[in-house]
C-alpha cells in the first residue's frame, strides 16, 4: 500500500511510520556514536551499554528483573527478536497460538519457524476472546502464544485480568508466552500496560520482545531486543548471530542514550498521539467509518462496510485502492490481519502517527469522498 499510495502521490496513513521528525536528542546521540566511531561490528547480542539501559528500564517500567551480561538480545528490529526466538523454541510439529486480527508477520513467521498457527479471534466491540475458545486452543501440541499488547490493529490493550488467564493457561500446558510490546509507551485514557512477564510464575518462560522504533519515531533504525531467562536467551543469541549478526552499532549507542529519557518525554508522546487518535477518530466517523476508540498504539481499525455499499465495492482490496485513487490516502485492507480473509473483507486500517499538517489535509479529503 505504501507503494501504491507513493506511485499515486497521496498521502500515507497505511504503513505505520511517522512523517515527522524523530527526537532531536535521539539524533544528536546517534551523531555522537558516529563521530566517536562506532562504527564497526558490536558485540553481535548488543553493546553492553545498551544491555545495561534495557535491563533498567525494564526493571522500573515493566517490572521485569534481568541480567543484561545473560537475559537481553539486541536485534535488528522487533520484526528480527521474533523469528529469531520462534526459530530458537520451535521443533516440527509444534503449534503456536496467535489472536487475530494480529500485526501481519506472525503468521508467516510461524510456518517459518515449522510450527503450525491456531488462531484465537478478538471480538468487537471491545476486541475481547472468549475465554472458552482460547482454553480449546491450547493442547499438548502447543509450544508458544504470541500477545501483542498495545495490540496491531486494533489498538486492544490486555488487561491484567486477561493476561492472568493466560499465565494460567500457559502454567498449565507448560507453554512459551511470547509478548511483542514495542507500543508500550503510547496508551490511552489511564490504561495501564502490564508485562506479562511480571506475573507470577512467568518470568522464565515468557520472552518480552520490544524495540525503540516506535516510542522514539525511528522505524528505520532497526534496534530491538528479546528479553529471556538464560536458557532461553543461549538460543535466541545463537539465531541471531546466523540471522544478522547484530544490529547498527552507532543506533545502539543512541538507543541507550534515549532510555534516559525523563518522563516529561513519554507523557508528551502519549498527549500528542491522543489528540491524534480523538482528531481522526472525529474525522473517519464523519466520513462514514465505524471505528472503536483504541486504548492503546497507533491505528484505527475501521468498518468501512457503509462507504464500500455506497461506491459499490464488495472487498477491501478494491476499496482501499479506490481510496487512493478517489481521496489520495492510503490505508490497509483489513482482510491482511486474519487467516480467514473473510473476516477483514469490510474493513480497512488507517495509522495516525503523523503531522498534525497530514490528518488536516486527510481529513478534508474523506469529508470530501463522503
Amino acid at each position: 500500500m505504501t507503494r501504491i499510495c507513493d506511485a499515486a502521490g497521496g498521502y500515507n496513513l497505511s504503513q505505520g511510520f511517522p512523517d515527522f521528525e524523530s527526537p532531536r536528542l535521539i539524533r544528536e546521540a546517534a551523531i555522537k556514536a558516529i563521530n566517536a566511531e562506532h562504527n564497526q561490528y558490536p558485540v553481535t547480542f548488543g553493546e553492553p551499554e545498551l544491555r545495561e539501559a534495557i535491563s533498567k528500564k525494564a526493571a522500573k517500567y515493566n517490572k521485569i528483573i534481568c541480567n543484561p551480561q545473560t537475559d537481553i538480545t539486541v536485534t535488528c528490529g522487533a520484526t528480527e527478536a521474533m523469528i529469531a526466538t520462534l526459530k530458537a523454541i520451535i521443533n516440527p510439529g509444534d503449534e503456536i497460538i496467535i489472536f487475530e486480527p494480529f500485526y501481519e508477520n506472525y503468521g508467516p513467521d510461524t510456518i517459518l519457524s515449522g510450527a503450525t498457527p491456531r488462531y484465537v479471534t478478538l471480538r468487537q466491540p471491545d476486541w475481547s476472546y472468549l475465554p472458552e475458545e482460547l482454553e480449546a486452543a491450547f493442547n499438548e501440541k502447543t509450544k508458544a502464544i504470541i500477545i501483542n499488547t498495545p495490540n496491531n490493529p486494533t489498538g486492544k490493550v490486555f488487561t491484567r485480568e486477561e493476561l492472568e488467564h493466560i499465565a494460567s493457561l500457559c502454567l498449565k500446558w507448560d507453554v512459551y508466552a511470547i509478548t511483542d510490546e514495542i507500543y508500550e509507551h503510547i496508551t490511552y485514557d489511564e490504561v495501564e500496560h502490564v508485562s506479562l512477564a511480571s506475573l507470577d510464575g512467568m518470568g522464565d518462560r515468557t520472552i518480552t520482545i520490544n524495540s525503540i522504533s516506535k516510542t522514539y519515531s525511528v522505524t528505520g533504525w532497526r534496534v530491538g531486543w528479546a528479553i529471556a531467562a538464560e536458557p532461553i536467551t543461549k538460543r535466541i543469541r545463537k539465531v541471531h548471530d546466523f540471522f544478522t549478526v547484530g544490529a547498527p552499532t552507532p543506533f545502539q549507542h543512541a538507543a541507550a542514550a534515549a532510555m534516559a529519557f525523563d518522563e516529561e518525554y513519554y507523557a508528551g508522546l502519549k498527549e500528542h498521539y491522543q489528540k491524534s487518535r480523538d482528531f481522526m477518530l472525529k474525522a473517519l466517523y464523519e466520513a462514514g467509518f465505524k471505528c472503536q476508540p483504541p486504548l492503546g498504539a497507533y491505528y484505527l481499525f475501521c468498518d468501512a462496510g457503509e462507504i464500500m455499499d455506497k461506491l459499490n465495492v464488495d472487498n477491501d482490496v478494491d476499496f482501499s485502492r479506490q481510496l487512493i485513487n478517489v481521496a489520495k490516502v492510503a490505508t490497509v485492507p483489513g482482510s491482511s490481519f486474519y487467516s480467514d480473509k473473510q473476516k477483514g473483507r469490510r474493513q480497512v486500517r488507517f495509522c495516525y502517527c503523523k503531522k498534525w499538517e497530514t490528518l488536516v489535509k486527510v481529513a478534508e479529503l474523506l469529508a470530501n469522498v463522503k
